[in-house]
């Protein structure tokens, strides 16, 4: 069996919640070996967020925390106590990454931050996600998705013109901001450390500083340079790709919504004449409101989401329907590329079904599938032996609470 592209890679995952687990998950599926370093107490917050299927193994995984923590390991270290910070020096001096998303500072106070870390394994590369980032003026200030988008224009600058400001679905700054760029980072750093292509590694690791806000804020490349370009500040309902022209939005049909994107002249030369309506050729790039806006309105209300399909499949025009995500996971443009996956849990009668791993390779791909998502602590005293504590220190680190084994419902 082909090894997995990221097989030897250790990975310490101290996050909670989305960006940092989904980090950890990217690298995890594509084999990397990442243990979650989890408190005493609760451990991740997203193991108690409901829902949960009854015949799931009752230590309290939620389906989120499923689906976010595959392919990883759990041991629950007391970072309070010294004997807890050791086992961590002792973890990290046999990894080769740590991820963590406190507020800045806090590993410092609680004395196993970078600086003290990289002194038990120089090549550590060490990612710190944030909300702001670890200087500036925010750095200290709690945030979510919502307020990230907010601060660095997107929101603003998405739905229509008059309306309010409208949320993806998806978490753009959590995941886009944070979590990809954090994987992306990751593995720059590695490369700067090992080499390759001839080019001869530092053999150092170095300290990653992810901002979820201004990772949101890349995003808006291209509206921004327009900005620096002509010094127009662009409003909610301008821009061209956020539904401000006729030829790039969503309409309502019969039965539902579809999208049209025919940017290209060609594609929106084949939408008119397909319908009938040469005449709005000319009409192409303009706004929402206009006459032939309210043509379209009406044209696309006149045929069913189904009709538009065989439509679209007759006119090579950016045409699609819009879909429910119960009808997207069903569809053969999901499963073709194994984006849905079944993940066997520990006790269940039937294996949960999770997003599979998005990114394709010809000779070693990923395999999502590999483990199910550990309980809290799972693999606590394994661990633990492995860094070479013997049975009485082990013993010893549980009784001080230090160390927490496998979760059961006492705790």
């Amino acid at each position: 069996m082909t090894a997995l592209p990221l097989a030897g890679l250790k990975v310490l995952d101290l996050t909670r919640l989305l960006p940092g687990a989904f980090c950890s998950l990217l690298l995890a599926d594509l084999g990397a070996e990442v243990l979650k370093v989890e408190d005493t107490a609760a451990g991740d917050y997203m193991r108690w967020v409901p829902p949960l299927r009854d015949d799931v193994d009752p230590s309290a995984r939620s389906a989120l925390f499923l689906a976010l923590n595959r392919n990883k390991r759990s041991i629950r270290i007391d970072l309070r106590q010294e004997a807890g910070r050791e086992v961590l020096t002792r973890l990290v001096a046999r990894y080769d990454v740590l991820i963590e998303s406190f507020r800045p500072g806090v590993m410092d106070r609680l004395g196993v931050g970078y600086e003290r870390l990289r002194e038990h394994n120089p090549g550590l590369v060490y990612c710190a996600i944030s909300g702001y980032g670890q200087d500036g003026p925010k750095r200290q200030d709690p945030g979510h998705d919502i307020n990230y988008l907010g601060l660095v224009g997107m929101l603003d600058l998405t739905g229509e013109r008059g309306g309010p400001p409208v949320l993806a679905a998806g978490q753009i700054a959590d995941l886009g901001g944070g979590a990809l760029l954090a994987a992306f980072a990751v593995m720059a750093a590695l490369r700067e450390r090992d080499g390759g292509g001839g080019v001869p590694g530092s053999g150092e690791g170095q300290f990653v500083d992810i901002s979820m806000a201004h990772g949101a804020l890349s995003w808006l490349g291209m509206v921004a340079a327009k900005l620096f370009s002509d010094g127009v500040p662009p409003t909610r309902g301008d821009l061209p790709l956020a539904g401000s022209v006729i030829c790039y939005r969503p309409y309502e049909c019969a039965d539902g919504w579809v999208t049209l994107g025919a940017l290209e002249p060609k594609f929106w030369a084949a939408f008119c004449d397909g319908v009938g309506r040469s005449d709005l050729s000319s009409a192409q790039f303009d706004h929402p409101g206009s006459p032939a806006h309210g043509a379209l309105q009406e044209i696309f209300l006149s045929r069913t989401r189904s009709q538009w399909q065989q439509f679209a499949a007759e006119h090579e025009c950016c045409l699609e329907p819009v879909l429910g995500l119960a009808e997207a996971l069903d569809s053969e443009l999901v499963r073709a590329r194994g984006m849905v996956v079944e993940v066997q849990q520990p006790g269940a009668s039937e294996p949960l079904q999770q997003l599979g791993n998005p990114i394709g390779l010809s000779r070693t791909p990923g395999d999502p599938a590999r483990a199910p998502a550990p309980a809290l602590g799972e693999h606590s005293l394994a661990v633990a032996a492995e860094l070479g504590y013997d049975p009485d220190q082990i013993a010893a680190l549980q009784a001080a609470g230090a160390v927490g084994g496998a979760w059961t419902a006492e705790d």
